[in-house]
Formats: structure tokens, C-alpha cells, sequence
């Protein structure tokens, strides 16, 4: 008969303590019930870091870096406000989350744009910024100028100048539209 009794007591005691864990204050990832952009606290020492944007040489050309030193590069068919860089697109084309700082060399304008599934993402002279899957160590730019997911990719430049236009590759003449 006795060992009936410490069972509920048992129970009554471990949702004591799962209750009051629960109950404390949140750590990394919240669970707390206030949530959402009011409830968002400051990234921390570690995540700050990691957004500082940087310069390097590569080929000549002072490009935009993340803190690991990869190559950003923004995408044509984005806007200032949107990226057509979604679905499979982010598989090969990881948007670089924002806010990010200046670091040594960045002297154009920081901001950021919230992407369809509400991740923010930051921008460089109104574009929106990207690593690509292939550049794996610094000074990579395997992205630059490859046409893919939809548009052409450009290594974002310090000065954050656009690229001089392609050649075209049509040969002169009509081109058979009767002008």
C-alpha cells in the first residue's frame, strides 16, 4: 500500500520542475511568449561579428566580403526593396543576413530589406547581398557573372559600381526583324 501513495506525488513534483524551467528566461532561440520584432533582442558579440562586411583584392578589383572573407555578390533581377532569389535559388545563393556593419574599406550604404519569409537581409548601395555555394575559401569569385536562377550575378565592388555592359554576341546586321 505504500508505494501508491508517492506516485502522484512523484508526477506533482516533476511538472513542479518542468514548470519552472520552463518558466525561466529565455535563452538563444526565446521560448518566450513574447515574440516577434518588438520582443527581438540585439544579435549577439558573436553574430555581430559575423555580419561585419569587409574588403578584399580579388583579380584586381576591391569586392565586398562577409567576415570569412567570401566573395558578396548582389543579383540583377533584385530590387532595392525585393530579391527574386528564393526557393532553390538560396541552395546556391545564401542571402547574407542583416543588419551587417561596415568594417575596413566598406564606404558605401548599409541597410537591409525582409525577404518573403520575413528574414531580414542585407544590402550594399540598395542591393541585396549573396555568397554562392562554390566560393569555399577567400578570394573565390566563381560567381561573378554567371547566369543562374533567373539573372546574372555580379561580385558587389567597394565602390559598389555596376558592371560595364556585356558584349553582345549577336552578329551585326538585321537580325531578321526587318529594321
Amino acid at each position: 500500500m505504500r508505494s501508491k501513495w508517492w506516485a502522484p506525488a512523484g508526477f506533482a513534483a516533476v511538472a513542479l520542475l518542468a514548470a519552472a524551467c520552463g518558466s525561466s528566461s529565455p535563452g538563444p532561440g526565446g521560448g518566450s511568449a513574447a515574440s516577434g520584432p518588438a520582443a527581438s533582442a540585439a544579435p549577439s558579440v558573436s553574430q555581430a561579428s559575423s555580419r561585419v562586411l569587409d574588403t578584399r583584392q580579388i583579380g584586381g578589383t576591391t569586392v565586398l566580403t562577409n567576415s570569412r572573407g567570401l566573395t558578396l555578390y548582389w543579383f540583377v533581377p533584385d530590387t532595392s526593396s525585393h530579391s527574386a532569389c528564393n526557393g532553390e535559388c538560396v541552395q546556391h545563393w545564401s542571402p547574407v543576413p542583416g543588419p551587417a556593419t561596415a568594417g575596413a574599406g566598406v564606404t558605401g550604404s548599409l541597410g537591409t530589406i525582409t525577404r518573403s519569409n520575413d528574414a531580414r537581409q542585407a544590402t550594399y548601395d540598395g542591393h541585396p547581398l549573396y555568397t554562392y555555394v562554390a566560393d569555399t575559401v577567400p578570394g573565390q569569385a566563381k560567381g561573378n557573372g554567371l547566369d543562374s536562377s533567373g539573372g546574372v550575378w555580379h561580385e558587389m565592388t567597394a565602390s559598389g559600381a555596376t558592371p560595364a555592359p556585356a558584349q553582345s554576341s549577336a552578329p551585326a546586321g538585321g537580325g531578321g526583324y526587318g529594321y
